[in-house]
C-alpha cells in the first residue's frame, strides 16, 4: 500500500469522486442483498402457502430494485472513471514534465521503449485500479460482511459451518498474491525490453539493412519475446496452480450447506425459503473470494506499474538551480566565457576532461580539435551545464554558471550538433523552434545564411514542407543546414558549432563559413571540427588528447610547431603540400 500512499498526491484533490464512487457501489451491493430475501419470501410466504396474489407485488419490487441498482452502478462507474482519468492525466503530465527536466546523465542510460512503456501501459494499469479496482476490493469486503450478517440472522450455526473454509480460501488468495507480484514485475520488465527492441529496430532500420543484419535483429527480438512468453507462462502456471485449490474450498462450503441445510429443512429447524436464500448468499460470499484472485491480479499489476512510474518520478535531478538563481536577459550578456581548471568524469569512469583552462572574450572564436573521445563535446556540454563539473569553475561574464538559472543560461547559447535532430513538422517550424513572434523574413534570412534557402524552395510546398520523423526525406547535409539556420535564428550571444559542417561537401562548407563570418561577428563562438579548414580563422585553437589540452594557439602558429595539429594538417593537405613542392622544384630546375 506504500505505492498507493505515494500516488495519493495525484488524486487526493478529487477524493470526493472516490468516496462517492465507493458509496454508490456499497449501496448497489446492499441492494443486491434484497434478492435472497425476495427468494425466501417467494418460497415461504407465496409458493408454500399458495398466496399467488402477492406475485405481482414481488415482481414490481424486483423490477424497482433492478432499476435502482443499475442506477447506483452507473454512478459508481461514472465517478470512478472520472477519478481514474484525472489521476492518469496528472500522472502523465508529471512524468512528461519530469522527463523534460531530468539531467543528461539520466538519458545516457535510459531506453526509449522502457520510458514509452511507463507512460502508456503502466499508467493505464494504475488508472484502472484507482478508478475501479480499489472500490471493487472494498466492495468485496462489504459483500462478505453484509452476506455473513444476513446469514447469521437466519441461522448462526449453519453460517459458521458453511463459512469455515473462507479463512483457508483467503489464505490461499494471499499466498497467490505473494507469488504473482514478482511474476508481474518480471513481465513488465520483459515487455519493456521487448518494446525497446522494436523501437530501436524501427529507428535504426536503415543501419540494419545496410549491414544486412535482419536475421540478427529477428533473433534478438525472438530472444526477448521468448523471455516475455516465459514470464507469461510462469504467471499462467501460478494461476492454474492456485485457482483450482480456491474452487475446491468454495465447493466444500456449498456441499456443507446442501448437506447440513437440507437436513435442517427436513427437521423443520430451517425453512425451505431460508435454505434457498442461504444458497444464494453463500455464492454472494464465495463469488468475491473467487474474484479475490482477479482483484489481487489487478492490484499487483498496478503496484508493479506504480513502482515503475514512481521510480521515474523519484529519480533525482543531478543538475539543479540554486535557491535564488540569477536570471539574466540577453541585453545584459556579453558572452565572456572562462574555464578555470575544469575537471569532469562521467560517473566513476576516468576523467573525460582534466584541468581545462581557457578564456574566450566576447566576440572571440575558439576552436577545438582532437580525436574521438578527446573531450571536445564534453567541454561544450559542461558550458551548457548538462553536467556539473567535478572541480574548477565555468564562468559567463565573470559569474559562475552554477549561480545562474539553467533556462536563462541556455537561452544565451545556440548549438548545432553533429547528429542533427529535426522534428516531424514543417521546415518553417523546425527553423523557428523555441522562438515566438518570428517573421517569415527572419526565417528566410537565417536559411540563406545557412545556405538552405535554395534547396528548400525546390520543394513543392517550400518552407511548409513537412519532414519525416527525425528528418527522414532530407539528406544529411540538408538536415544540418536546417539545424544551422535554427541556431542562427536564435540570435545567441554564444554560438556552438559541433562539427556543424561534417555532412556537407567542401564547397558548401566554404559557402556556409562565409555566411558564418557575418553571424559570428559580436558573438562568442566555439567550433568543434575535424577539418582544419573550419578552424583556420579561430582566435585560439585548443588541441585535445585524452581530455587534456596538449597544444593551443592560432592556426598560423600551430602549423609551424611539430605536434598533433601539424600532423592533422599534413594529412588533410597532403595533396596540396605535394603539389606545392612539385611546383617549387620545377621552378628551381627551370
Amino acid at each position: 500500500m506504500d505505492v498507493l500512499r505515494q500516488l495519493q498526491t495525484f488524486f487526493w484533490e478529487k477524493r470526493t469522486y472516490l468516496l462517492v464512487s465507493i458509496l454508490f457501489l456499497a449501496l448497489a451491493t446492499a441492494l443486491g442483498l434484497v434478492y435472497p430475501n425476495l427468494l425466501r419470501i417467494l418460497i415461504d410466504d407465496v409458493i408454500v402457502p399458495r398466496n399467488f396474489e402477492d406475485v405481482p407485488i414481488l415482481a414490481l419490487t424486483v423490477l424497482g430494485v433492478v432499476i435502482l441498482k443499475a442506477g447506483m452502478q452507473f454512478l459508481h462507474g461514472f465517478f470512478g472513471g472520472r477519478l481514474g482519468n484525472y489521476l492518469a492525466y496528472r500522472l502523465r503530465n508529471a512524468c512528461y514534465e519530469k522527463l523534460q527536466f531530468l539531467s543528461f546523465r539520466y538519458y545516457d542510460t535510459a531506453k526509449t521503449g522502457d520510458l514509452m512503456s511507463r507512460l502508456t501501459g503502466d499508467l493505464e494499469a494504475i488508472r484502472n485500479f484507482i478508478g475501479f479496482g480499489f472500490a471493487q476490493i472494498l466492495n468485496m469486503v462489504l459483500m462478505v460482511v453484509f452476506g455473513a450478517i444476513m446469514m447469521m440472522t437466519m441461522s448462526w450455526k449453519l453460517t459458521l459451518l458453511t463459512l469455515v473454509c473462507i479463512p483457508l480460501l483467503a489464505f490461499v488468495a494471499l499466498r497467490f498474491e505473494s507469488k504473482i507480484h514478482p511474476a508481474f514485475q518480471e513481465m513488465r520488465l520483459a515487455l519493456s525490453s521487448l518494446t525497446t527492441a522494436v523501437q530501436e529496430n524501427i529507428t535504426g532500420v536503415r543501419t540494419v539493412k545496410s549491414f544486412a543484419r535482419e536475421p540478427y535483429e529477428v533473433e534478438k527480438f525472438s530472444t526477448r519475446n521468448e523471455r516475455y512468453k516465459t514470464n507469461q507462462i510462469h504467471a499462467a502456471t501460478l494461476w492454474s496452480r492456485y485457482f483450482p485449490v480456491m474452487e475446491i474450498l468454495a465447493s466444500v462450503s456449498v456441499v456443507l450447506l446442501l448437506v447440513v441445510g437440507g437436513r435442517m429443512v427436513i427437521q423443520q429447524t430451517l425453512t425451505l425459503g431460508e435454505l434457498v436464500a442461504f444458497f444464494s448468499l453463500i455464492w454472494y460470499i464465495i463469488g468475491p473470494m473467487w474474484g479475490l484472485g482477479f482483484h489481487i491480479n489487478n492490484y499487483t499489476q498496478s503496484k508493479a506499474s506504480g513502482e515503475r512510474v514512481l521510480e521515474l518520478l523519484n529519480t533525482p535531478v543531478d543538475v539543479v538551480e540554486t535557491e535564488d538563481p540569477v536570471i539574466v536577459e540577453s541585453e545584459q550578456v556579453r558572452g565572456h566565457v572562462t574555464f578555470e581548471s575544469v575537471t569532469f568524469a562521467y560517473g566513476n569512469k576516468m576523467p573525460a576532461v582534466t584541468d581545462i583552462n581557457f578564456d574566450a572574450p566576447p566576440g572571440s572564436v575558439i576552436g577545438f580539435l582532437g580525436g574521438t573521445g578527446s573531450g571536445k563535446s564534453t567541454i561544450i556540454q559542461l558550458l551548457m551545464r548538462a553536467y556539473n563539473v567535478n572541480s574548477g569553475a565555468i564562468k559567463l561574464d565573470g559569474r559562475n554558471i552554477k549561480d545562474m538559472g539553467i533556462r536563462s543560461l541556455r537561452s544565451q547559447i545556440a548549438s548545432v550538433f553533429q547528429e542533427t535532430f529535426l522534428f516531424s513538422s514543417s521546415i518553417r517550424n523546425n527553423i523557428s523552434y523555441g522562438l515566438k513572434n518570428v517573421t517569415m523574413d527572419e526565417i528566410i534570412r537565417a536559411a540563406k545564411l545557412a545556405k538552405a534557402h535554395d534547396f528548400i524552395m525546390e520543394f513543392p510546398e517550400g518552407y511548409d514542407t513537412v519532414v519525416g520523423e527525425r528528418g527522414m526525406g532530407l539528406s544529411g547535409g540538408q538536415k544540418q543546414r536546417i539545424a544551422i539556420a535554427r541556431a542562427l535564428l536564435k540570435n545567441p550571444k554564444i554560438l556552438v558549432l559541433d562539427d556543424a559542417t561534417s555532412a556537407v561537401d567542401m564547397e558548401t562548407e566554404h559557402e556556409i563559413q562565409s555566411g558564418f563570418q557575418e553571424v559570428m561577428r559580436g558573438r562568442t563562438t566555439f567550433i568543434i571540427a575535424h577539418r582544419i579548414s573550419s578552424l583556420r580563422h579561430a582566435d585560439e585553437i585548443l588541441v585535445l588528447d585524452e581530455g587534456r589540452v596538449v597544444q593551443r594557439g592560432k592556426h598560423t602558429e600551430l602549423i609551424q610547431v611539430p605536434g598533433p595539429y601539424q600532423d592533422v594538417y599534413n594529412i588533410q593537405y597532403a595533396d596540396y603540400i605535394a603539389r606545392g613542392k612539385r611546383e617549387a622544384g620545377e621552378q628551381v630546375n627551370s
